[in-house]
């Protein structure tokens, strides 16, 4: 199994759960030193890994990365299209540069990282890919960038599903909503203090969690899922379905629980350690 983006986040957690369930796990990312301190924690854990730097949106180490765990693990049972990133601004405000940056990262490099794992292994012997976009639906302001991008991903999704369905290879999506990841506390503070705001969005009256996430992941991987090809499960807690004529009203208690916190090494971030906005 190969995770992108597998040094943090929904990538560090779906990572362990696949080794915790007997794959074999490729830890893919750019920077080896958070994708050294996953594979130490699996390690641990008594699973098995191994790191692989790379920068998703070149080509060549794309081609490249994917010989060489083939070489290394002999197959490629499934793909984890995690890596992403973006930053906060309007529209106006994005140049070029940061737009490219983005669409590289969040589109072209899981198509690229897709694409080679179909070419030189799972069109001969099958497998599972699945995409992680975002809550994009209905636009995606104040992200725009990131918004066009896991749209495109969206739709590549049921475009790959159709060409690589004959060859035996299911490509779907899951949608990550809000979601309580350590990399909530990389934004800047006026973000801060927006995202403090969220829970009071969503229909469930929370955020969710990175083992909720990576649950749907590892169930699209799984033979469970062997009729499921080109779908997108939302992972949101409903926020898309939220509409401004109907007003949410405070959540019951079993509305705003923990929901499903199974990583047993989760980062909570440190923003909402005090009172919301």
């Amino acid at each position: 199994m190969l995770v992108t983006g597998a040094g943090s986040g929904i990538g560090r957690c779906t990572a362990h759960e696949l080794a915790s369930l007997g794959a074999r796990v490729a830890l893919i990312g750019r920077q080896s030193g958070p994708l050294e301190q996953t594979a130490a924690e699996i390690a641990e854990d008594g699973g098995q890994c191994a790191v692989f730097r790379c920068n998703i949106r070149k080509e060549k180490l794309v081609q490249d990365v994917i010989a060489a765990i083939l070489e290394q693990f002999g197959q490629i049972d499934g793909l984890v299209n995690n890596a992403g990133g973006q930053f906060p601004a309007p529209l106006a405000q994005i140049g070029k540069k940061g737009w490219d940056a983005v669409i590289e990262t969040n589109l072209t490099g899981g198509f690229l990282m897709a694409r080679e794992c179909y070419t030189q292994w799972m069109a001969d012997h099958g497998g599972a890919i699945v995409n992680i976009v975002a809550d994009m639906w209905m636009g995606m302001p104040g992200m725009g960038h990131s918004g066009a991008a896991r749209a495109g991903m969206v739709n590549f999704t049921e475009t790959a599903a159709a060409e690589w369905g004959p060859s035996g290879v299911r490509v779907n999506a899951v949608a990550p909503g809000w979601i309580a990841s350590s990399g909530l506390d990389t934004y800047p503070e006026a973000m801060k203090k927006v995202i403090r705001t969220l829970p009071r969005h969503v229909p469930l009256g929370r955020l969710g969690h990175e083992a909720e996430v990576s649950a749907a992941i590892v169930f699209l991987l799984s033979e469970a899922a062997a009729f499921i090809n080109g779908a997108c499960l939302r992972v949101d807690g409903g926020a898309p379905n939220a509409r401004r004529h109907w007003p949410l009203n405070s959540p019951s208690p079993a509305a705003s629980s923990q929901g499903f916190t199974g990583f047993h090494r989760a980062s909570p971030p440190a923003l909402f350690s005090g009172d919301e906005d």
